[in-house]
């Protein structure tokens, strides 16, 4: 389970509008990463995009982009590995599953949780 430490930084991480839309698409699989043709035999998983496909989907330059990334990494939301010529990129589900079961949790107790924050 998440702490509230870990929790601030990615409610922080995603609170920038540049590195939501980055995260969305890179969990939903909004970006298509084209193969590398000087290495085809680098095997990626089906949720992979690379950081050269996001930075053409925004008119930042590609450092820009990559600050972005490394918040999102830093967050522990995504994760980053450099195989051949590329990074690639793909959301963690795994603290992605930790966040939905924080809200789940809130939702779940939501009467008991209004009733100690406004009795």
């Amino acid at each position: 389970m998440l702490d509230m430490k870990q929790k601030i930084k990615i409610f922080k991480a995603l609170g920038n509008e540049t590195r939501f839309l980055i995260f969305k698409n890179v969990f939903t699989n909004g970006y298509t990463c084209s193969i590398d043709k000087k290495q085809p035999d680098i095997v990626v998983g089906a949720h992979t995009t690379c950081v050269s496909t996001i930075a053409e989907h925004f008119s930042f330059s590609l450092p820009t982009i990559s600050k972005h990334l490394k918040e999102l990494r830093e967050a522990n939301i995504i994760t980053m590995e450099k195989k051949g010529n590329k990074i690639y990129i793909e959301p963690n589900l795994e603290i992605v599953k930790d966040l939905a079961e924080c809200f789940a949790l809130l939702v779940e107790n939501f009467e008991t949780n209004r009733e100690l924050f406004f009795k």
